[in-house]
């Protein structure tokens, strides 16, 4: 079984995060919410908590197949400036481990260079050369290049999800996930 672990921060868009690692659950993947906020608690931009399961200090950063960043503002400057996140995503690319990015959150591993030379989309205020370091700008609502998926807003929060399923748990199983929730692809 695949394990995700989804970085919550302070100011997270609270549905791109729950609603995918929502969809990849339901794919049998495992999912560990992981605050950098040096606390459990995180409080999202609209005001719903979320408990994580552990801080980051405490986490194995090794142990996931896959590092999912929900964007929101300010949750996503709140990864950026986690020394000890950036650390684990450099890593996790030297290892061809996934990460998956949504809304603002592309440009965490933006700013590393991680997406250089990749196509990439995210939120479009916040695609600029400064934040995506020599990524191709796509526009479109979801996107993998290599090991890193990106996806455009809240609005594709089931998307993303689903192509992160599709990607860890195959190609079936996303689709088997879709059906069962009824819900028409969109990308």
């Amino acid at each position: 079984m695949a394990l995700v672990y989804a970085f919550l921060a302070d100011g997270l868009e609270e549905v791109e995060c729950l609603a995918a690692a929502d969809v990849l659950v339901r794919a049998g993947i495992e999912v560990k919410f992981i605050s950098v906020s040096g606390k459990k608690e995180v409080t999202g931009t609209h005001g719903f908590r979320i408990t994580a399961d552990a801080c980051i200090g405490d986490a194995d950063l090794s142990a996931p197949d896959c590092y999912l960043l929900p964007g929101g503002q300010p949750g996503t400057e709140h990864l950026a400036e986690c020394g000890t996140l950036r650390d684990a995503l450099l890593s996790a690319e030297k290892n061809g481990k996934r990460i998956a990015a949504i809304c603002a959150a592309p440009t965490v591993p933006g700013r590393l260079g991680l997406l250089r030379g990749k196509r990439c989309t995210c939120y479009p205020g916040a695609a600029n050369e400064e934040k995506l370091l020599g990524a191709e700008y796509t526009g479109l609502g979801v996107v993998t290049d290599g090991y890193v998926t990106t996806a455009k807003s809240v609005g594709y929060a089931l998307d993303f999800g689903l192509e992160v399923a599709s990607l860890l748990a195959g190609p079936a199983k996303a689709d088997e996930v879709r059906d069962r929730m009824i819900y028409e692809k969109r990308v």
